[in-house]
């Protein structure tokens, strides 16, 4: 049996036949995205007559174009290259003849190729118009009682369009638009709306012109009669090249059936008429294309339908896809409990069965009819026996050659208790100063509940739902032996073994030099203190035991006073006020807000919005919970979970006048909420949303960027400027925002600008104006220098650090994220030099991307803003790949592109190289791919390159790294290695395999024998290495072999030959000896320093020694040293400067596994150097300073404290000597004072005041 398709013989009168029935309402299916389509029309300077001067349009729907084309009945063919990229050209005609009439179409360039073409205009004999095209817009509304548009295209502008419905004599509708296209609405379509109609047009002024009539459209409304069964057979999964046949059966006999595929009602709708209740469609031969959603209806002659069948999926593949297989309650079963094993695929109508592996037949069987959401295979009284892995496949009744794939398995694992989780810390199990350490046990299943277990404390004990422990060291109190355990839901009195003991130990082994200094400082302090305490109590003594009243002491003590007033003074301008930059500069850590989410609207109607709107909300955020819809700041309208994409859908319908406000919408996290997202404005039911424009402070002679936000996708943008009536700027539909550029800011361009949005096709639709932004030219300092101190490419949890500096002296700073305040530094007074602040996020999450900039300011003045960097956040998306074209290897002076494909379209890519701190180019494509030119290459571009792809509307999420590719930048390939498996001395009759391998990916090998002429084998190039096998060994084998590269791209790069290898044939099975011949050594590996080869302070070094063959070992020599320093398989050396010994020359080489006694030319050499000078962060020269003035006060006190006791015996001595009277006088005022009521007037006090005018000897 045929199918009749539309536009086929079967067809009356070119009835173009459509079923109009709210397709996607009964399914809940969204919409498919198509490509669309280049629109085209015709302009005349004659109204009444348009045919003397016909001018054909061309307009790209939603990008610019460097290439159009005119097509004429399949065959001629016009193209026009415009002198720059352009939305739409024009093709003249002229005068209307009969050579030129005839069928049109047009195609624009894309990146990828052609467009599709446009729907075909004929233009038929001079003296009529074009005929109309009619058809039924494909976006139908999901409503109850299915609002449909009905679009007439005439092609010429000002017509007047007239809708006839099959049995009416006058038109049911007309409309005159000022574009080229009606669009006839039929609201809550009933049975009586169903017909067949057609579509006519006239010039205005001439009434009596008409149009030929369009052809006509069947409409049909579903619904009148019981639904229909649709069946497949054999069944609903065939492979490619088989037949099918899909049974459509009804209760009612002599109808007309229709079979249409949901994916492509157009060009998938087929309609068989016959006397039975039943109607059979066949396949002859089935395509992967025909693979989709199935379903059918019936109807009778008046076009009354049937309810639609359920949908029927057809599969079409060559390889079953997987199922996939769920233990419940848990993989890990207690004896004597039950499990159900869950197998699910996205194959319906097909029977499951149930395997274990080492077993042939299955265990269970599961009938397709029986199959429901709720149905499982069943194990009972499980024992020890029932442990193993499971896996469940499609069962089917028919026979089909597709091949079944590698199915999940599930591990079911029957235990006395659950088996023990995994236990480990991070960032590590050594705590660092004021950090915590996060514990987190882990186990392959879900779990109702973690235990952690501190060996040290019996009583310690902390539970948890997702298994992370954070542990502090408040003094020394979080070191300790760790473990942890769990319980599950089905059992939770049994908790599992315990993990294997973690062991947690104390602060870091090296301490910071600010550390150290500010200890030392402190200690200084002390110790002047408790010698201060001393010295005055020692005066005390000696003055209540020797009597001896001498003037030195008192000087003693004040000297020692005043000592310690200058050093304590100096110990806290040291501390706070630092001696170089490294110390003024504090970092301000950034506490980053909720990221802010995102708010738009989308609809199904793209002429008319406010007939069905919905508003997404979408959040950066991985955590994100839940999503608020608010109006107007008060009400609050609904709340949506988050879906997998972290967005959610806020349905309001067709607009009414309660809808009208401003809506923002916020998200929620486990204990945060997001700020509000930008507003959007509802003006009015038949008015687009208020779209709003903003932009960057204007500078005087720079280019100037507009932003207009216009919450709908597939809009017009304009932008106005006050005191003019037309739009200064107009773009096209590019998106929900665009961009408008003023390219030199003037005095001029002052002024109060808004923008407006509308709809894409005529007759345009507008929104109300933005608010208006007033563009104001200030006078402003310089825009500061910004940078990250790394790369701006970041991992999740990765340390950033922003650095913005100026010249200008005591200026505050503000960090900005996508033009919002996140961050700001007070100005500082204490340096005399240039302002500086650095911006510190500790660890970055993947909502922390975006573009950030800094300004600075005064009082009353502002900076510039800084130029952006981009922040982006990797491992979110999945990896793209990177090609080089024409190859890898390219020759000096030349250019490469290097070509990164992406997996989705409208991504922002970047191309990175090793050793490079930022990114080398960027680029925004609106496809999946992006090229970036290496023009004219030199040795320093050699290296591996690596590229990613992010968003730029999300907070930069980018994708995981590509696989690094390896460029060359020579005039001679580097030379392969080749070598033998299993040994090049192989039995007559054995097989071995000859492998060739080298540097160089991306590139095919060919393979010679010394004697003849022409290769033997050739390898393609998407391997990285040429595997020659050579079966049943011969004695014609036998000889010496050598490989070279074999580029499949034109260059004059040399190529070099391998080592040469001699395959020797023995008559025996057995042989005790091995021979190889090589002429020269593997090629010598690089060397190369993470992070650089400058040591730090208590900081180590990895040497990565990387060799372009596959299994092999490493090792590492230092200049100086006779024997080699380390092995290693991976080729990673960690090398510490204790004691200086780190300093020096390295130069690493490599052995093959297979053949240790040939090792490979040294590696060029690598000097690893101290500690870093001016660029460390720790200032080395004021450290050296402040550790020198610590030192020179202490030995001062030092030295004061000796002089003085040397005094102390000299002074005794020539106390002793002096007149009698004198030791007399000091014994009696010592006494007086030792006691207060002795009088004042007795003859020693005259004798004191005589003696206090004597000179004391010093």
């Amino acid at each position: 049996m045929t199918l009749d398709r539309p536009g086929e013989g079967a067809t009356m009168l070119k009835t173009f036949t459509v079923l109009l029935f709210c397709i996607r309402m009964s399914l809940g299916m969204t919409s498919i995205v198509m490509d669309p389509q280049p629109e085209l029309w015709i302009e005349s300077n004659y109204p009444q007559a348009p045919w003397e001067n016909i001018t054909l349009w061309c307009r790209s729907p939603s990008r610019i174009s460097s290439k159009f084309l005119l097509l004429k009945d399949k065959t001629q063919m016009t193209w026009i290259r415009p002198s720059h990229k352009t939305f739409q050209v024009s093709f003249l005609i002229g005068a209307l003849t009969e050579s030129n009439a005839g069928l049109y179409r047009c195609c624009y360039w894309k990146e990828t190729g052609w467009s599709k073409p446009s729907k075909v205009l004929e233009l038929e004999a001079p003296g009529q118009l074009p005929k109309p095209i009619f058809w039924i817009q494909a976006e139908t509304p999901p409503l109850p009682g299915c609002n449909v548009n009905i679009l007439c295209h005439g092609w010429l502008q000002d017509l007047v369009f007239m809708l006839f419905k099959e049995g009416y004599a006058e038109p049911v509708d007309y409309q005159v638009p000022t574009g080229t296209m009606a669009i006839f609405s039929i609201d809550n379509l009933t049975p009586e709306d169903e017909g067949v109609y057609i579509c006519r047009t006239h010039i205005q002024m001439l009434p009596t012109l008409w149009s030929e009539p369009s052809n006509p459209l069947k409409l049909v409304v579903a619904g009148l009669y019981p639904k229909p069964t649709l069946t497949a057979h054999p069944g609903p999964i065939m492979a490619p090249g088989e037949s099918l046949n899909l049974r459509c059966q009804g209760p009612i006999y002599g109808m007309t059936f229709a079979l249409m595929r949901v994916e492509d009602l157009e060009k998938s709708f087929y309609h068989k008429k016959t006397i039975k209740n039943e109607a059979n469609f066949f396949f002859q031969s089935l395509k992967i294309q025909d693979t989709g959603h199935y379903l059918c209806f019936y109807y009778d002659a008046s076009y009354r339908g049937s309810l639609l069948s359920d949908v029927l999926k057809i599969w079409v593949t060559d390889t079953f896809p997987k199922t996939w297989l769920l233990a419940r309650p848990s993989a890990v079963v207690q004896m004597g409990q039950n499990v159900s094993l869950r197998c699910r695929g996205p194959v319906d109508g097909v029977g499951l069965a149930l395997y274990k592996k080492g077993e042939d037949k299955p265990l269970q069987f599961l009938d397709a009819t029986s199959i429901d959401d709720n149905t499982s295979f069943f194990l009972n009284n499980v024992t020890y026996s029932d442990t193993g892995i499971y896996s469940c496949h499609y069962l089917l009744s028919w026979k089909t050659s597709i091949r079944m794939p590698s199915h999940n398995t599930v591990e079911l694992m029957v235990v006395d208790k659950p088996p023990k989780p995994s236990l480990s810390a991070w960032p590590s199990t050594v705590f660092k100063l004021g950090k915590a350490i996060t514990l987190q046990c882990r186990v392959s299943h879900p779990v109702l509940e973690f235990s952690l277990e501190w060996e040290e404390r019996e009583t310690f004990q902390k539970f948890s739902v997702n298994g992370d422990f954070i542990i502090s060291n408040v003094d020394g109190k979080g070191t300790g032996t760790y473990s942890c355990s769990y319980r599950v839901e089905t059992h939770p009195n049994i908790w599992s073994h315990r993990s294997e003991p973690l062991k947690l130990m104390g602060p870091a082994g090296y301490l910071t030099w600010n550390y150290v200094l500010n200890e030392a400082i402190r200690l200084s302090l002390i110790m002047q203190l408790v010698a201060l305490l001393l010295v005055v109590l020692w005066i005390r003594w000696k003055c209540r035991r020797l009597r001896i009243r001498e003037a030195w002491l008192l000087g003693t003590a004040q000297g020692v006073t005043m000592l310690f007033t200058v050093t304590a003074l100096l110990c806290c301008a040291i501390s706070f006020a630092g001696l170089c930059n490294g110390v003024l500069i504090e970092e301000t850590e950034i506490v980053m807000p909720t990221p802010k989410p995102e708010l738009w609207a989308e609809t199904n109607f793209p002429l008319a919005p406010w007939k069905n709107l919905t508003l997404w909300c979408r959040s950066p955020s991985g955590s994100t919970k839940e999503f608020v819809l608010l109006k107007d700041g008060t009400g609050w309208i609904a709340t949506r979970p988050a879906s997998e994409q972290v967005r959610a859908a806020f349905p309001l319908g067709a607009l009414t006048q309660s809808h009208t406000g401003s809506y923002h919408c916020h998200s929620w996290e486990e204990m945060a909420v997001s700020e509000p997202s930008e507003a959007l404005e509802l003006v009015g039911t038949d008015i687009l949303p208020k779209p709003v424009i903003s932009a960057s402070p204007p500078i005087r002679g720079q280019e100037l960027q507009l932003r207009c936000k216009g919450w709908l996708a597939g809009m017009g943008f304009a932008l106005y400027k006050e005191g003019e009536q037309e739009p200064v700027q107009q773009l096209g539909a590019i998106g929900r925002e665009a961009f408008f550029t003023i390219q030199r800011m003037e005095d001029k361009d002052e002024g109060n600008y808004s923008c407006r949005t509308h709809t894409e096709k005529r007759p345009f639709k507008w929104s109300e104006p933005s608010e208006p932004l007033e563009l104001v030219i200030k006078e402003m300092y310089p825009k500061p220098f910004f940078k990250t101190w790394a790369s701006p490419v970041v991992t999740p949890g990765a340390r950033v650090t922003f650095n913005c500096s100026t010249p200008h002296q005591h200026m505050s700073f503000i960090l900005y994220k996508d033009g919002s305040e996140i961050a700001s530094s007070d100005r500082s007074w204490a340096s005399p030099g240039a302002s500086a602040a650095h911006f510190l996020i500790i660890s970055v999450g993947i909502g922390d991307g975006g573009n950030y900039s800094c300004r600075y300011y005064d009082f009353s003045i502002w900076s510039e803003p800084s130029d952006p960097v981009e922040l982006v956040v990797t491992e979110f998306y999945p990896k793209p790949t990177l090609l080089a074209q024409p190859g890898p290897v390219v020759f000096p002076g030349k250019s490469v592109i290097l070509r990164c494909q992406g997996t989705f379209q409208g991504m922002r890519f970047a191309l990175l190289q090793e050793g490079a701190h930022f990114p080398l180019q960027f680029r925004s494509v609106s496809g999946n791919s992006a090229d970036f030119l290496l023009h004219t290459v030199g040795a320093e571009d050699s290296g591996n390159y690596s590229c990613i792809y992010y968003e730029t509307t999300m907070s930069n999420r980018g994708s995981y790294l590509s696989m690094p590719l390896m460029i060359w930048v020579t005039d001679t390939f580097p030379k392969p290695w080749l070598f033998a498996e299993p040994s090049s001395v192989v039995p007559m009759g054995q097989n071995v395999t000859l492998w060739c391998r080298g540097p160089v990916h991306g590139v095919g090998y060919i393979l010679h024998k010394e004697g003849e002429a022409t290769s033997m084998q050739l390898w393609g190039s998407t391997s990285n290495d040429g595997v020659f096998p050579i079966t049943n060994i011969s004695g014609a084998s036998m000889g010496r072999y050598s490989c070279c590269y074999h580029p499949d791209w034109t260059s004059s790069i040399k190529i070099q030959p391998s080592n040469t290898l001699e395959l020797l044939v023995t008559a025996s099975n057995h042989s005790d000896s091995l021979e190889i011949w090589v002429t020269d050594k593997p090629p010598k590996p690089s060397l190369s320093a993470w992070p650089s080869t400058m040591f730090k302070l208590g900081k180590d070094i990895t040497l990565q020694c990387r060799g372009p063959l596959p299994g092999v070992e490493f090792v590492l020599e230092h200049d100086g040293e006779e024997a080699p320093q380390q092995f290693s398989e991976d080729g990673d050396f960690v090398i510490n400067n204790v004691e200086g010994k780190g300093i020096g020359n390295y130069s690493c080489s490599y052995r093959l596994q297979a053949y240790p006694d040939i090792w490979s030319e040294p590696s060029d050499p690598l000097e690893l150097v101290g500690a870093a000078g001016p660029v460390a962060q720790e200032c080395t020269v004021g450290n050296i300073v402040r550790s020198s003035l610590i030192v020179v006060v202490v030995v001062a006190l030092g030295v004061v404290l000796a002089i003085e006791w040397k005094k102390w015996p000299r002074l005794r001595t020539r106390g002793s000597e002096t007149d009698g009277r004198d030791q007399t006088i000091a014994l009696e005022e010592c006494n007086q004072e030792g006691e207060p009521g002795t009088p004042g007037n007795s003859p020693s006090s005259t004798s004191q005041r005589i003696s206090v005018e004597l000179p004391v000897p010093i």
